[in-house]
């Protein structure tokens, strides 16, 4: 029987704006997913990114001008 590893989660160190961010959980990148989540609510509903995904989303979020 098989489990799945528990994620490991972090936020950026430039997330130092409030509570506006996101947690990743890139230690589970080797099984195709990359889980995202909202860090003021831990509990909540996690999305599920493939690594590829996940790098455009980083990649929209660095040239985004927000």
């Amino acid at each position: 029987m098989t489990t799945e590893p528990t994620p490991r989660w972090f936020t950026s160190s430039y997330s130092n704006n409030g509570g506006q961010c996101i947690e990743v959980a890139t230690n589970l990148a080797h099984t195709g997913t990359v889980p995202v989540r909202d860090s003021k609510n831990p509990d909540g509903p996690t999305l599920r990114l493939s690594p590829s995904a996940f790098l455009g989303l980083l990649a929209f979020a660095k040239r985004a001008d927000i």
